[in-house]
């Protein structure tokens, strides 16, 4: 069968599954579970795909919230790659209930082209993205191995650029140990964990300014003492690092550590610390936001440019330097709403959020046709990816 008359059958297919599809997401967006903790939606989703003839494996790489669902038995594979936690406090403000149930109804409608064409679908249930991440521990761990190409698609305020661009980040827990005392009666026997805390954000604060461009180092506290009569004997906070590039975040490694050094030496306190996950900037293939950009102008749809300062980071970008990868937008509000906040949340469980979350799962499932259908296409993809890991 021709491709195009493959792409609306499936178009078709995914139709008849949007009731359930937002129904599904719907039910993410008002039970929000926070990273490693995705017990329900990773349930849900599981459930969803086994009964429309998916294979699943619970348990990815010692995971529990993690899984691997596929449906065909031979190449190329597609990944539709499936966030499902949310923020503290906040819920699903940064819009995972859609990624979710779009990766879940692209890769459902996809099977299409599976039975008529051949290759295979996967949805990879990652969870923890917000904890930056689950993808790291996948990617070491093997998972997306053997996978030809990998998409999602994540809610977007008022634009739908055709792909991502992220910063480098690395995860920083720090522990100050002191001498704990009254802090009226004697406060000169203590030494006080909380004031070396807070100079080493204040010797942060006096690094921004001679920061590099889009650098970024973000901390909170998460222990500054007991009760205010008693010289605080510990204190901790954790701390993201973010550079546009993995060389330049490795200098500002070193030069954060520095100003923990620093306010230990100052404060007599003895200082602890914990590198966590580095995740790496997005890599957005060129051939595959060609694909996508050419399916949702099929839909109707109007698309941006990846946009030239990065935003934040996401741990797709571990996936995107171990296969081709996509990671588009689909706007969900007729106005612009702020990631990681209470109205995005809202706008992620609203009526223009469901339609997006609909039409972004078509734009997938059309672009994972176009693997499976263009097999030199996907050659060319491929040889591009090796050719640029090789030069880097």
């Amino acid at each position: 069968m021709e491709l195009g008359r493959i792409k609306q059958t499936i178009l078709a297919e995914l139709e008849t599954h949007s009731k359930g599809l937002i129904e599904l997401s719907l039910r993410i967006h008002a039970n929000p579970e926070l990273g490693y903790e995705e017990v329900k939606a990773s349930n849900w989703l599981t459930e969803y795909l086994e009964k429309n003839g998916f294979k699943i494996e619970r348990n990815i790489a010692g995971l529990p919230t993690a899984f691997r669902a596929s449906y065909g038995k031979c190449n190329p594979v597609v990944a539709m790659v499936a966030e499902y936690d949310a923020l503290p406090n906040i819920g699903h403000g940064c819009g995972h209930n859609i990624i979710a149930a779009a990766a879940v109804g692209a890769a459902v409608a996809a099977k299409v082209a599976v039975d008529r064409i051949g290759g295979t679908i996967l949805v990879m249930g990652c969870p923890a993205e917000e904890k930056l991440g689950g993808k790291v521990i996948m990617v070491d761990k093997g998972a997306f191995d053997r996978i030809d190409v990998a998409m999602m698609v994540h809610p977007k305020g008022q634009i739908s650029p055709v792909g991502t661009r992220s910063l480098a980040m690395v995860n920083l827990e720090v522990e100050f140990w002191g001498k704990s005392s009254h802090a009226a009666a004697a406060p000169w026997d203590g030494i006080n964990a909380l004031d070396a805390l807070i100079l080493a954000f204040n010797n942060i604060n006096a690094l921004r300014f001679i920061m590099k461009e889009r650098n970024r180092i973000s901390g909170i506290i998460n222990d500054g003492g007991k009760y205010p009569n008693v010289v605080p004997e510990h204190a901790a906070g954790t701390f993201m690092i973010r550079s546009p590039d993995n060389y330049g975040l490795e200098g500002l490694r070193e030069r954060v550590m520095n100003c923990f050094k620093a306010a230990a030496l100052a404060t007599g306190t003895r200082m602890e610390h914990r590198w966590g996950l580095r995740v790496s900037p997005m890599r957005n293939d060129p051939g595959l936001v060609q694909l996508w950009r050419a399916n949702m102008k099929s839909l109707g749809q109007d698309v941006a440019e990846i946009a030239e300062n990065p935003g934040g980071s996401t741990d797709m970008g571990n996936v995107s330097l171990v296969v081709p990868s996509i990671h588009p937008s689909i706007a969900i509000s007729s106005q612009e709403v702020p990631a990681h906040t209470s109205e995005f949340a809202a706008a992620a469980g609203s009526n223009e959020g469901m339609k997006a979350m609909i039409v972004g799962g078509k734009a997938l499932a059309m672009t994972a046709a176009d693997v499976i259908g263009r097999s030199e296409f996907l050659a060319r993809i491929k040889e591009e990816f090796n050719n640029t890991k090789q030069s880097e």
